[in-house]
């Protein structure tokens, strides 16, 4: 036998032990790293972009607030127009139209705004601020536009559209012009944004104010005007078309795909802000107070995520790099203390083990020789033994079987005797002679049965059967019937007999047909147990050359462990019963060609005996 220090499966033991901790040591490693870079970027990311949408959400609110300080200066003046006498005096046509043309146009220039004109109230322009240019308004029809019509129904009214004159969008601010007979116009103050919308444009960030239908009015990238920032319904667009509000602008969504929400009016989108560039950005949506705009204010994300997530993997990196390191350290020299113990402690066994090995190499050899020998001599006595047994099984299996089957085919003609002897007796004692002579002759019909059940008996044993002739089927059942009254004489009202045809003849003895019946009938009848509303339901039906037999019972049904061996000897259900009526039930139907099916649940059982009948071709 090889030495441990010569077993090239020892030597190479530590080696492949040194293998599977490091390759545990890198796994664990690789993945902690991975860990660790993943959890980095989470917390960059979150970091980043919390930081990014504080910023963003402060610019986004000093741009409203400049917005609705521009929007809050000009508002005014319709109001104090509105109840100039020079404007009502121009409204009614005077003399005075002129001086008020030159009044709009020095007040245009004193307060900012874009341009100032009076509309009569059918539509027309009487008076404007631009009149000595050519794009003057006077004489131009606005009836159309919404700021003319909600004016004069309502008394005021804001629109932002596109000019019909000047081509140029703004907001139209309108204040009805009241007299003291009726309304007599609309004075409109129009503004412009392109100051406002240069400054957004400087910062580099796309900005745009959309209204509540989602149309871009006022932006920093002129090509995103009167887009809008979703779809807008055919119902809504087609009044808006009519209304020449924005020309004849497409309308059409800006390419935006929403991501992640982050917090309340914000949000990660992916947007196509400019032509062919498509970029990431945090949107944030602001109200406009006093309107029903919002102000979208966009910062790109892209760069700021990557520098945020760069610089926490080189952390994360920096700081797990050395942790590993000094772990990689601490297991080497476990390893290095390791292979020396391993080595001086196989030194010192590896003398003990050469003599030990040799002794037991020895040892064992003679324990073999004598494991064997015992092993030989206890075979054989066993071989012995197992031999008288099987004889002896054999001889108390058939003796029992025959005396099983005997007591089990007497035992039913046995207990009819016995009750017609008693009946006999008591007609005997009432001096009733009729009576006491045909129980006599029943008794003596019983025991010529009884010897014709030995004589069947016997012909089993020679591995014969009794010869099949024509028998009445109705004859079997009602023959059945008087062998079990000693039995069940209070049961049998529970019998429901649906009686065959007296000329439905089938093969078979009559007497071992008869033994079929008593054993379903017994059986079925036991079944029902103390059950009230118990029946038990015989019948017959034709199925060509056979006749089926069916006994049915309403009571509990076979047990699944005794139903899959119910044909079995000595397999029964019953305290005292010895298990062969039924398999001598289906010996009997298969000596005359027949079979014997079995239905059960927990609504009742159906025994169904099938029988050959006379003169059907076998």
């Amino acid at each position: 036998m090889s030495l441990v220090y010569d077993n090239p499966a020892t030597r190479l033991a530590p080696l492949r032990s040194t293998r599977k901790r490091w390759l545990i040591f890198a796994t664990v490693s690789v993945a902690l790293a991975i860990a660790a870079i993943l959890a980095a970027d989470r917390y960059s990311r979150a970091s980043a972009l919390a930081d990014l949408e504080a910023d963003a959400r402060s610019e986004a609110d000093l741009k409203v607030a400049l917005l609705r300080a521009v929007l809050e200066r000009p508002r005014a003046l319709p109001l104090l127009l509105s109840r100039d006498p020079d404007v009502a005096a121009g409204l009614r046509g005077g003399p005075s139209a002129i001086a008020l043309d030159r009044k709009l146009e020095g007040l245009v220039d004193a307060t900012g705004a874009s341009v100032l004109y009076v509309i009569g109230a059918d539509g027309r322009t009487v008076s404007a601020s631009n009149w000595r240019e050519p794009t003057s308004f006077v004489g131009s029809d606005y009836s159309f536009r919404d700021y003319f019509r909600e004016a004069m129904r309502a008394g005021e009214a804001e629109q932002f559209a596109l000019g019909n004159v000047s081509k140029r969008p703004g907001l139209y601010i309108s204040r009805r012009v009241e007299t003291e007979d009726a309304p007599r116009g609309v004075v409109v103050v129009k503004m412009e944004f392109t100051g406002l919308e240069a400054s957004w444009a400087g910062s580099g960030r796309p900005t745009f104010v959309a209204n509540e239908d989602g149309v871009i009015l006022i932006t920093s990238r002129p090509d995103l005007r009167f887009l809008t920032t979703a779809p807008i319904p055919e119902t809504r667009l087609a009044p808006i078309r009519e209304s020449l509000q924005f020309g004849d602008a497409p309308l059409a969504p800006i390419p935006l795909v929403e991501g992640d929400r982050l917090g309340p009016g914000a949000g990660l989108v992916v947007a196509e802000l400019a032509k062919g560039h498509r970029a990431a950005y945090l949107r944030l949506i602001v109200p406009v107070p006093t309107t029903h705009w919002q102000l979208s204010y966009f910062t790109p994300v892209d760069a700021v995520l990557s520098a945020a997530e760069r610089e926490m993997r080189l952390m994360t990196v920096g700081t797990l790099l050395p942790l590993l390191f000094l772990a990689g350290l601490i297991l080497r020299r476990r390893e290095v203390a390791e292979v020396r113990r391993e080595r001086e402690q196989m030194a010192r066994d590896n003398l003990e083990r050469r003599v030990m090995e040799r002794t037991r190499d020895l040892t064992q050899a003679r324990d073999r020789l004598q494991a064997e020998i015992a092993d030989h001599r206890a075979t054989e006595a066993r071989l012995q033994g197992v031999q008288q047994s099987l004889v002896q099984a054999n001889r108390l299996a058939i003796l029992g079987q025959v005396a099983a089957g005997v007591a089990h085919e007497i035992n039913q003609p046995l207990a009819t005797i016995r009750a017609y002897a008693e009946n006999a007796r008591i007609y005997l004692a009432r001096a009733r002679e009729k009576d006491v002579e045909d129980n006599l002759g029943a008794i003596a019909a019983l025991t010529e049965r009884i010897g014709t059940i030995t004589e069947d008996l016997k012909a089993l044993a020679r591995k014969g059967r009794g010869d099949a002739e024509p028998v009445s089927l109705k004859a079997v059942i009602d023959g059945g019937i008087v062998l079990l009254r000693s039995r069940f004489a209070g049961r049998l009202e529970a019998l429901e007999i649906h009686h065959p045809p007296d000329a439905l003849m089938v093969m078979g003895n009559r007497v071992r047909l008869e033994q079929i019946v008593i054993n379903l009938l017994q059986n079925a009848l036991e079944a029902l147990g103390e059950r009230l509303d118990g029946k038990v339901r015989v019948s017959v039906r034709d199925e060509g050359d056979m006749a089926a037999l069916l006994i049915a019972d309403n009571g509990a049904g076979i047990a699944p462990d005794i139903l899959d061996a119910l044909f079995t000897p000595f397999n029964t259900s019953k305290e005292k019963g010895l298990g062969l009526g039924l398999v001598i039930t289906k010996d009997i139907a298969a000596d005359y060609g027949g079979t014997i099916e079995v239905d059960s649940s927990a609504a009742g059982t159906c025994f169904t005996v099938r029988l050959r009948k006379a003169g059907a071709h076998p």
